[in-house]
């Protein structure tokens, strides 16, 4: 299923039943500063935040290069807005998979938090080195055991802080618990091939 095919398919669905709100620490409490970023920046470099070069993942890649192509193109023709279209399905889709994201950690009892929980930019930190590989895991999960991704998308190094943040509020076997009944793998959607299971080497930029 193409990215458009995907775009038409989502939809909100109904949040499930919210948890009773846990009792933890402020997420700031947790994890240093996270940063300030320009739209552009958070727009365009969704897949690694670190990547300035928008070279490394190829949803970024593929944006930044759009909107690169467009911005060539005179306002306004049939060529921009072909190109202004595709940008926009991209970004909804981003939008659509942040938006799940959000309502799970609101259904949590994150609702002032769930905002500054999917802030990711590139002075973003993994809170606890050694929780790395339970991220992962988890995060492979999530795109093999649910649906909140699109399939045929590869996994997103964003959601690997998200996730890492999760399992430092002790949150994310309930945020995986939820995720299943909200967003069930479809029967007959392939798992992750592969090459989509990788995630590229993951730099740790000091704040």
């Amino acid at each position: 299923m193409g990215l458009s095919d995907w775009l038409r398919t989502v939809c909100c669905c109904c949040p499930c039943r919210c948890l009773e709100e846990p009792a933890v620490r402020a997420p700031t409490e947790i994890w240093g500063s996270l940063g300030a970023t320009g739209a552009a920046e958070w727009g365009n470099l969704w897949s690694m935040p670190h990547d300035v070069s928008h070279t490394e993942a190829d949803d970024d890649r593929i944006l930044y290069n759009l909107i690169v192509i467009r911005n060539q193109q005179a306002k306004d023709s049939e060529e921009w807005q072909k190109l202004n279209y595709d940008i926009y399905s991209l970004r909804q889709i981003r939008r659509e998979v942040r938006n799940r994201w959000k309502g799970i950690l609101e259904d949590l009892g994150f609702q002032k938090e769930a905002d500054s929980l999917l802030s990711v930019t590139k002075l973003s930190t993994i809170s606890d080195t050694k929780n790395t590989r339970k991220a992962r895991e988890m995060l492979l999960r999530l795109a093999e055991e649910t649906s909140i991704f699109p399939t045929g998308w590869e996994l997103s190094e964003r959601y690997l802080f998200v996730v890492d943040r999760l399992i430092a509020l002790d949150a994310a076997e309930e945020f995986f618990k939820i995720a299943s009944r909200t967003y069930p793998k479809k029967p007959g959607v392939p798992c992750l091939a592969d090459g989509q299971k990788q995630l590229h080497y993951l730099p740790f930029p000091s704040p």
